[in-house]
């Protein structure tokens, strides 16, 4: 989980508080940003879990799709106003070949836009969206790779651990409704995987994966961490690892998603 499990000065926490200024970015950078625009049509559409299903999307020119592993896709999906929503989903798995992407939605009670859509998909529907985006990517030069995350995250926890070659080590936390979700993972490299279910309980801030990190017994060498989930709860793990040694640069933190807000992503760096 990090190099040096020693707290740091209390200098070094006052340093960590203080804001950053970025400059603005420019159109171009905001447009490189945003993704490219695709139009999509769907190929197929199945539940592979009791609240996941997986939505697949193909095109007949995706020869310049690029995606880095754990990246999403943003849906622009219709609504009846005429302004679309728009809609961030990891990109499961992209078969180059084939020219198919899969998309994985966790279906839970609230029926937002893209749960709907993803319900309703029927084979030939044509969806717009751009990608792919996003700054999460595995760190190369990295000992060991923590990875912590709800089952919102489990897309991209699956798809960065799949890709890495079999030297690799990982550490991978996630949290589940009930051990019905758990998912088969294909991965070469070597996972250590622990799953925590709520027994039914709901979704949203809680102790659990905080916990998890807290007792985590770093290995040696240099860690790299990528916490993803519910806001508050990314928020709390993210400062637990700085406090016990890690930098900024050792961590990527993204909140998916907080409770009583509809879509929309939270960049966690305070």
């Amino acid at each position: 989980m990090m190099d040096d499990i020693t707290p740091k000065p209390a200098s070094g926490l006052h340093a960590e508080a203080a804001p950053r200024v970025r400059p603005p970015l420019s159109e171009a950078e905001l447009e490189r940003r945003r993704g490219k625009p695709w139009t999509l049509r769907v190929v197929g559409a199945v539940n592979i879990g009791p609240r996941m299903r997986r939505v697949q999307l193909t095109a007949d020119n995706l020869d310049g799709f690029e995606p880095r592993p754990g990246q999403e896709i943003v849906l622009q999906i219709p609504q009846q106003d005429g302004e679309p929503a728009r809609r961030h989903y990891t990109i499961r798995r992209f078969d180059r070949r084939s020219k198919l992407i899969d998309v994985d939605f966790v279906i839970h009670g609230d029926k937002t836009p893209g749960i709907r859509w993803a319900l309703e998909a029927r084979p030939g529907d044509a969806i717009d969206i751009r990608g792919p985006r996003g700054r999460i990517a595995l760190a190369p030069e990295a000992d060991w790779h923590l990875f912590s995350g709800d089952e919102t995250a489990i897309p991209a926890i699956f798809a960065l651990l799949e890709a890495m070659p079999k030297e690799a080590k990982a550490f991978a936390f996630i949290e589940i409704g009930s051990d019905a979700e758990k998912a088969a993972l294909a991965a070469e490299a070597d996972v250590t995987l622990v799953w925590l279910t709520r027994n039914g309980a709901a979704a949203g801030p809680s102790r659990r994966l905080i916990d998890a990190i807290e007792h985590f017994a770093p290995p040696p060498g240099k860690g790299h961490a990528i916490i993803i989930g519910e806001t508050s709860n990314v928020r709390a793990q993210r400062h637990h690892l700085l406090e016990h040694g890690m930098t900024r640069e050792q961590i990527y933190a993204e909140g998916y998603w907080r409770p009583g807000r509809i879509g929309g992503h939270d960049h966690v760096d305070n």
